[in-house]
């Protein structure tokens, strides 16, 4: 229960950042597929130009809920890692679930009390939070870092396309390599799955088995997470996308569906380089 409430708090408060744009922000800014938010404001149907110039007198960067503002002040960066560690309950907590779920199991076998195995597991999942709040202060770092060079815009967009093609070309080719695959099946298998007779049903094994688990998923899961950077952090669409995708590969063993997603993403990266070099688009 207590994990479903906490990715309800990600999402009600990414849902709340978006529902706060959405009267005078042009939704399309803020990546792929958002601009069908913008049926609900004064941007609908107006070309790119009006979209601009609205947007120009609109409220700026950092007025509205969650949003930080241009200048990077401390405020903002505690406003950027919030929005990052919600993402992450809303992301990847859903996914810990069947994890949990084993977990839970595994101790119930072992003692007849109805209290030790909630509270193992309940630790196991404050453990393996624990490593995806440590790569929500990378991230926030990370974006600083993009936003001080420019290459993310107001919205939290890629402003160029370099950053987009970069993000996906490396999210795809790390589908591939071994690191992925093992911390895949660490997924799949936990750790104390081939520790028979060595689970305790304790707080303090609990908490290490979450943070054993966090660093697998880390592994497994940090380039499609770090996709959020190519299509819009604020991107409220692909956020349930790329959260659904990889429940999907963390829950059904697979093989060839990790291929599958990096091939798809060298793919785009690909189609996108193309476009590029022929004057389709613009940097």
């Amino acid at each position: 229960m207590l994990v479903v409430l906490l990715s309800l708090a990600g999402w009600s408060y990414l849902t709340a950042m978006v529902v706060d744009m959405v009267p005078a922000m042009d939704m399309s800014e803020a990546g792929p597929g958002m601009g069908l938010f913008n049926a609900f404001n004064l941007f609908a149907g107006l070309p790119a130009e009006a979209r601009a110039a609205l947007a120009a007198l609109c409220l700026p960067a950092g007025s509205t809920f969650g949003m930080p503002g241009a200048d990077m002040t401390p405020s903002d960066l505690l406003k950027i890692f919030l929005m990052w560690a919600m993402m992450a309950l809303a992301m990847m907590l859903p996914t810990a679930v069947p994890m949990l779920r084993k977990y839970f199991s595994e101790i119930s076998l072992k003692t007849g009390s109805a209290t030790q195995p909630v509270s193992a597991t309940l630790a196991a999942a404050c453990g393996y939070l624990t490593i995806w709040l440590g790569y929500a202060l990378l991230a926030t770092f990370a974006q600083w870092l993009l936003s001080r060079a420019g290459a993310l815009t107001d919205m939290m967009a890629p402003a160029t396309l370099a950053l987009t093609i970069s993000v996906l070309f490396a999210a795809g080719l790390y589908q591939f390599t071994p690191s992925k695959h093992f911390c895949l099946q660490r997924c799949w298998y936990p750790r104390w799955a081939f520790t028979e007779g060595r689970v305790h049903p304790g707080t303090g094994h609990g908490y290490r088995e979450g943070l054993v688990q966090g660093w697998a998923c880390l592994g497994c899961c940090w380039a499609v997470m770090t996709l959020m950077f190519a299509v819009g952090l604020m991107n409220i669409i692909w956020i349930a996308l790329l959260g659904s995708l990889m429940a999907i590969e963390k829950t059904f063993p697979s093989r060839w569906l990790p291929y599958v997603i990096g091939a798809g993403l060298l793919l785009w990266s690909g189609f996108l380089t193309f476009l590029l070099m022929s004057g389709h688009l613009s940097v």
